[in-house]
């Protein structure tokens, strides 16, 4: 029962994140915290908004749900909080990992190609960043194919330094979009045909 309640917990938080990410950071007219650090999230390269600051929502939050849900349902309603808590822990470490690191499998490939492509691609799918659960109950899952990837949002551990360009082993999955190289292709072509 209490491994029952705690999984319980584990997906609530799974729909709480992809309804936070969808209905209140993708809403253009929402004025709250939430949605202002997502948009500086999506526009600066390496945003996060800043762990205390989360911390302030999340554990006042969190304590309560978990003094509530002890008193209503005693040791299943703690373990449900504590199923959302624990997975809500982990959704911030999965989420600045994608961003931070490069993948290791095909899990981490899946995910990461998932949650790029709600970054670079189409900001209105693919909202889930632990589980695509949520985006194939919605209808907002989509496959990202190539993901294009502006150059100055790309992630370091996507960049070959030499080149700039996408790492050879994930070429196949993402390129970086170089809007002074193509504009210097075009300055190119145009002197060329002036001769």
């Amino acid at each position: 029962m209490l491994a029952g309640a705690f999984a319980a917990g584990a997906v609530g938080w799974t729909l709480s994140e992809y309804a936070l990410h969808r209905w209140v950071g993708h809403d253009p007219k929402s004025k709250t915290d939430f949605a202002d650090e997502h948009r500086q999230h999506h526009a600066q390269r390496f945003y996060f908004a800043p762990t205390a600051k989360k911390a302030r929502y999340a554990v006042p939050l969190i304590a309560g749900a978990f003094g509530l849900a002890s008193l209503a349902a005693r040791a299943r309603g703690a373990a449900f909080v504590a199923g959302f808590a624990v997975t809500y822990v982990s959704y911030e470490a999965l989420h600045r990992r994608l961003h931070t690191h490069g993948p290791k499998g095909a899990v981490g490939r899946f995910l990461r190609r998932h949650h790029f492509a709600h970054h670079f691609k189409a900001p209105q799918h693919n909202h889930g960043v632990t589980s695509p659960v949520w985006d194939v109950v919605f209808g907002t899952l989509r496959d990202p194919g190539v993901i294009r990837v502006p150059e100055k949002l790309a992630m370091r551990w996507l960049v070959d330094p030499a080149t700039g360009d996408a790492r050879a082993e994930y070429a196949h999955d993402y390129v970086i979009h170089h809007p002074a190289k193509r504009r210097d292709k075009g300055a190119a072509g145009e002197s060329s045909s002036e001769a």
